[in-house]
């Protein structure tokens, strides 16, 4: 599985990316509004920092403002995905950025699997299926990520797919287990996996013993 930090905080991109951990990053107009700078400022700042995928999200009401728009935020690096909306507008500009000029998008807003179906039918490079949104209004997401995966599987289908703003890591497990290809999450959750109070406990134990060993080393404990 390919991480992804969900942000426009360079900062906690900096960070995550001296782990060489970090694979890719999803923005979006709620996190360049936290930023409070120049939208093409940060985006260029962040594509420095991300070798191969930093999804950015195409703003208009129409397929032909929507391409207009992907054309323009593409033209800023070659690691810009295009977030596309989950509507008919959005899946009729998918086809025109994905074969007429080589954009790469990332259906973004997708609750159910006919639209994940329909997004991968459209041709999108990447499928979004925002999971906390559902858990926050209390709909389990578990049943959406295996019907979508086995959608893609039965029909072969070449989108990747990505489960959106992951925030627990039970959530991480399960999106694990069915195979999906990407999972976007805060820098506090990709922290989180590290750790492990077993982990803690053992080199706490290995600390204690080495410090004994060492004891038993020294010349005046060999006499």
């Amino acid at each position: 599985m390919k991480l992804f930090l969900d942000t426009a905080d360079l900062k906690g991109i900096h960070r995550v990316r001296a782990t060489g951990l970090l694979d890719g990053v999803t923005t979006n107009p709620s996190h360049i509004a936290k930023a409070g700078r120049v939208f093409e400022e940060v985006i260029e700042e962040i594509c420095a920092l991300v070798p191969d995928h930093v999804s950015v999200e195409a703003v208009a009401d129409s397929t032909e403002g929507l391409v207009t728009e992907a054309k323009r935020l593409a033209s800023l690096s070659k690691q810009i995905v295009i977030k596309i909306p989950m509507t008919r507008e959005g899946l009729q500009a998918v086809p025109v950025l994905e074969r007429e000029h080589r954009i790469r998008t990332n259906v973004t807003m997708v609750f159910s699997p006919t639209q994940a179906l329909l997004a991968m039918k459209a041709g999108a490079s990447f499928v979004s299926i925002v999971l906390s949104r559902l858990e926050n209004v209390a709909i389990e997401s578990d049943r959406l990520i295996d019907d979508s995966m086995n959608l893609k599987g039965q029909y072969g289908f070449k989108s990747e797919v990505i489960a959106g703003s992951l925030k627990t890591q039970p959530t991480l497990l399960h999106c694990l287990r069915a195979g999906v290809d990407i999972a976007t999450i805060p820098e506090d959750l990709f922290n989180q996996l590290f750790l492990h109070p077993l982990t803690e406990m053992g080199l706490a134990q290995f600390n204690k013993d080495w410090i004994q060993v060492k004891k038993l080393s020294e010349p005046s404990q060999r006499q």
